[in-house]
């Protein structure tokens, strides 16, 4: 589109009604968020804007909306490095997208300070709501925010010191099904490899790994339980660490996505891949293509982003029940590594 000097100018909203063949005042109501349009002419109007490249001016009083929304919403995620952080992003986007709703994204690197910062950042900008995956402690800091009824749904771990959405995988439930998963193959002396325990997800997955085994009446004072791994080097040195030891384990649990791939490098590092059964809590890219192939217990992180994105819409929309806390149920993919049976050791 082009001035008559020939420069490039910015679309309007004439310029988008003109496309989806419908008025301004049209636009601006599908634009706005405004009640009482229907579906498919939000469609043609969602199809011209993104054709057009039309950015709504957010500042222009006459675009704002009468009760100040402006169309965005803060996402803060567990870390970038995470392919499952990455897929909650994707389908917080593509829900919001279907809104006409930007948003604003940051990552946690489990870093209390900066949970915070980022908040207060996304606030500052007036977003009309957030999800959020968070590190510290308590989450009080938001109680006051959600007194003014800014929306704000927890997804992956639960809040603390406030009562608020959540949407969550079965992490304990998660855990059990891969260690019953090992111990039906005729693993004992397995390993536990995981996060950091001030990490909620790394307790609730410790948490079901004890408890299947006690109900397997496996001892568990002697299964290793190695936890502080945040990264893969430290995953893979830890599991160096094992097979160093006079009796190293047969199966590993390896508890979160990045130290599963720190796990997977040490044991073909060691060749011990093909004799060591590993099943690892949520999946990694191409798992499905080594040899073995790689057992997961599978979360559904698009299903998270958008219930979590379909909340925060509800909420805006005027929903009033109580918090909800959403449970997502995992589930077990076999591949070769999870059934690999204990080695015999002369």
């Amino acid at each position: 589109m082009s001035s008559s000097d020939g420069s490039r100018s910015r679309p309007t909203m004439r310029h988008v009604a003109a496309l989806a063949g419908v008025g301004v005042k049209t636009v601006s109501r599908v634009i706005n968020g405004e009640p009482n349009v229907s579906a498919a002419t939000i469609a043609k109007v969602m199809a011209a804007a993104r054709t057009l490249d039309y950015q709504p001016d957010l500042h222009a009083g006459n675009l704002r909306r009468a009760d100040g929304r402006t169309r965005t919403l803060g996402l803060l995620v567990g870390s970038v490095d995470n392919p499952f952080a990455g897929a909650v992003h994707r389908a917080v986007e593509d829900a919001a997208l279907e809104r006409g709703v930007a948003v604003f994204a940051s990552s946690l690197d489990d870093d209390p300070a900066r949970e915070q910062e980022a908040v207060a950042a996304f606030l500052s900008r007036r977003v009309d709501g957030l999800i959020l995956t968070t590190v510290t402690e308590s989450q009080a800091y938001l109680a006051s925010e959600l007194r003014r009824g800014t929306p704000v749904v927890f997804v992956d771990r639960e809040p603390a010191g406030i009562t608020s959405d959540a949407v969550v995988s079965d992490n304990a439930a998660g855990a059990a099904l891969a260690t019953r998963h090992l111990l039906e193959r005729g693993h004992r002396r397995l390993a536990y490899l995981g996060d950091r325990p001030t990490i909620q997800t790394a307790r609730e997955r410790r948490r079901g790994f004890l408890e299947e085994l006690g109900r397997a009446g496996v001892a568990t004072r002697d299964i290793p339980v190695i936890e502080g791994l945040h990264n893969e080097e430290s995953a893979r040195a830890a599991t160096i660490a094992l097979f160093e030891s006079p009796n190293p384990p047969t199966a590993i649990f390896s508890a979160q996505n990045l130290v599963t791939i720190g796990v997977l490098h040490a044991l073909r590092e060691l060749g011990r891949h093909r004799d060591t059964a590993l099943v690892g809590f949520d999946d990694v890219p191409l798992g499905d293509l080594l040899e073995p192939g790689l057992t997961v217990v599978a979360q559904d992180p698009q299903r998270i982003g958008r219930i979590a994105a379909e909340r925060v819409f509800a909420r805006l929309d005027g929903d009033t029940s109580p918090a909800a806390r959403t449970i997502v149920p995992t589930r077990l993919i076999e591949r070769g590594s999870g059934e690999l049976p204990p080695r015999q050791e002369g």
